[in-house]
């Protein structure tokens, strides 16, 4: 070769595109692992809720039957409708308690203290430890645990110290709706606490992006911590309330011990997986609808910072 020819220098490649390579090379084994664990069984679970599904030594055998399995949910199954009127009752007045409960937690523990790191930490403590067992065992649920010798542990939990604290005031003659909607929540307390880790977190990181020249002027200006929270800090976290809003009804959803889940679940273990699957599919669609409307209708409401 003629020693005129230059060599080829190799083709670098700019900061930006390795910047992306790394980016896709780090999301690399989720996005395979979303793709095998979720888009393809959530794929199958559609088919199979139009199918009767039969599995005979191991092969899966397929009989397109339509909407039959969606029919026999609602209209044969003599639990799914009561289960799935439950938990969306359950969903309704649940998630709104929680985002304001998270809220108001948020704005505690953004407050300057001392111990508010741990106050922090226990707060969100549930989320890094709820589990199955350890949510049933503080729950009261020892039968599903199989550790009988939890039962003192748990009952501190389940005493209704809301109804009894009424009592000890000489607080009666509620009607019976305002009973039983204090009674719900006041036996709910703890699961209220326990689901609301993430939601503080969110509200917490959105509480960081306030300016502090907000503040000060609010201050100069003579601003009540009441109307401080009204004019700045509630526009600041409105659109996380939306977002959190959306993730307190999809953990409500995916929850093992929502009351359509645990049907499915039983069914599940009698091998009915076109059953199932409509059953499944049915409250999705009924969820999807419910977050699209109030998402909808929040945008309406909801404060978005422009340049």
């Amino acid at each position: 070769m003629s020693s005129s020819k230059k060599e080829k220098k190799p083709r670098r490649i700019s900061y930006e595109k390795r910047k992306a390579l790394y980016g896709y090379g780090f999301i690399s084994i989720w996005l395979v692992g979303t793709l095998c664990f979720f888009f393809i069984p959530l794929l199958k679970s559609f088919i199979w809720s139009f199918c009767d599904v039969t599995i005979d030594t191991g092969d899966t055998n397929l009989k397109w039957i339509g909407l039959k399995n969606f029919e026999d949910a609602l209209t044969v199954d003599p639990k799914y409708t009561d289960c799935l009127k439950t938990a969306l009752l359950e969903t309704l007045w649940k998630t709104p308690l929680i985002v304001i409960f998270s809220l108001f937690i948020a704005v505690i523990l953004n407050q300057n203290f001392k111990g508010r790191a741990v106050a922090r930490a226990i707060f969100f403590l549930p989320v890094i430890i709820a589990t199955g067992p350890v949510y049933a065992i503080i729950s009261g649920d020892i039968n599903s645990t199989g550790n009988t010798g939890a039962a003192q542990f748990s009952t501190m939990f389940s005493t209704n110290m809301v109804g009894e604290l009424l009592q000890f005031l000489g607080i009666y003659g509620l009607s019976d709706n305002m009973e039983a909607v204090i009674s719900a929540v006041s036996d709910n307390i703890f699961s209220i606490v326990w689901a609301s880790g993430i939601q503080i977190l969110l509200f917490l990181a959105a509480l960081q992006t306030i300016p502090t020249s907000a503040r000060e002027a609010a201050q100069l200006e003579g601003a009540t911590a009441w109307e401080y929270f009204w004019k700045i800090t509630f526009p600041y976290v409105s659109p996380f309330i939306l977002v959190n809003f959306i993730f307190t009804v999809i953990d409500s959803f995916t929850n093992p011990t929502n009351p359509v889940m645990k049907r499915i679940l039983a069914l599940r273990d009698d091998w009915q997986f076109g059953e199932i699957s409509a059953m499944a599919w049915l409250y999705f669609g009924i969820i999807l609808t419910g977050i699209g409307i109030v998402t909808f209708g929040a945008n309406k409401m909801i404060y978005y910072e422009t340049e």
